[in-house]
């Protein structure tokens, strides 16, 4: 039985999967949206190997998507709209700190750092750096270098 949505493989649908995904949404979100098909469906078009063609534009528009999320951190770190709210008492109005919006700001800028350095983690993600020290009977001791944020 079908629930309406398409299932059926199209080269105009997975371009505007792509087209969205490249454009900030998550493909949860694209595809709640009763016009596109199910999430599982696209999974099954990306590991089916009938659609490579798809593959291919699948991965590069997480990678524009990354992109996307790395322009949107500065946007949100700068955005002070409503980190202070005015409060009013009985001796007045009074300008008060927000830090609930400034705490979700913070949640919206990590998450994004995550997401970056997880879908282009040679350009975002966190730098392991191998270091030989001693001569061949000693281990090889591997240092973590900071996150690249």
């Amino acid at each position: 039985m079908s629930d309406g949505r398409p299932s059926i493989y199209s080269p105009a649908l997975a371009e505007e999967i792509c087209i969205r995904l490249a454009g900030g949404e998550s493909l949860r979100s694209i595809c709640s949206n009763e016009q596109f098909p199910n999430k599982s469906t696209v999974l099954r078009w990306l590991f089916d190997g009938k659609h490579e063609t798809f593959c291919d534009q699948y991965a590069k528009a997480r990678e524009a998507q990354a992109e996307h999320m790395a322009d949107e951190l500065l946007d949100i770190a700068d955005d002070a709209t409503n980190d202070y709210m005015v409060r009013e008492s009985s001796e007045g109005s009074f300008v008060q700190l927000a830090p609930e919006h400034i705490n979700r700001s913070r949640l919206r800028v990590d998450t994004r750092k995550w997401v970056a350095s997880r879908l282009l983690a040679k350009k975002y993600g966190d730098k392991v750096e191998n270091t030989h020290v001693g001569d061949a009977n000693r281990p090889i001791a591997v240092a973590e270098v900071a996150h690249k944020w």
